[in-house]
């Protein structure tokens, strides 16, 4: 490989590895023990999306509907998410969020947001941020078809 091609595939598994890191550190400063991450990632998705079929947040999170049901089960006994006959075909059930679960999603979010500003007014300089600003501009190409 040319140096061109070295640096890319260099910055390419760093930016993947520091991402990771990122999304992880993110996902546990709002984290909750009573629920899985599997759980998390359902509620999350149904707040995404809306109202969905467990088959579809099944395809969607890449899980068995067996997995995805266990998962749904949780949250329903923890009264986040709700199921209701669909309307337009009575055999399949649509998930719902409930009032609990907007409120977790949204208190979450706020929470994973303050963490992230306070972190980046603590440990960075102006500059520093202003060189992040300038590097998620960039990245933000990769994001284009």
């Amino acid at each position: 490989m040319d140096n061109g091609s070295d640096s890319a595939a260099r910055t390419a598994r760093d930016l993947r590895v520091v991402f990771s890191r990122l999304r992880r550190r993110i996902r546990e400063v709002a984290q909750d023990s009573d629920l899985t991450p599997s759980q998390e990632s359902a509620l999350s998705l149904v707040g995404k999306h809306g109202a969905a079929t467990a088959s579809a947040l099944a395809a969607a999170e890449g899980v068995r509907p067996q997995s995805m049901a266990t998962t749904l089960g949780g949250l329903e006994q923890h009264g986040l998410i709700r199921r209701a006959p669909d309307p337009d075909d009575g055999r399949r059930q649509l998930v719902t969020l409930t009032e609990a679960g907007r409120a977790r999603i949204e208190g979450n979010k706020q929470l994973r947001e303050e963490w992230l500003t306070r972190a980046f007014q603590d440990r960075y300089t102006e500059e520093e941020r202003r060189t992040v600003l300038t590097a998620l501009e960039l990245l933000e190409r990769l994001s284009r078809p």
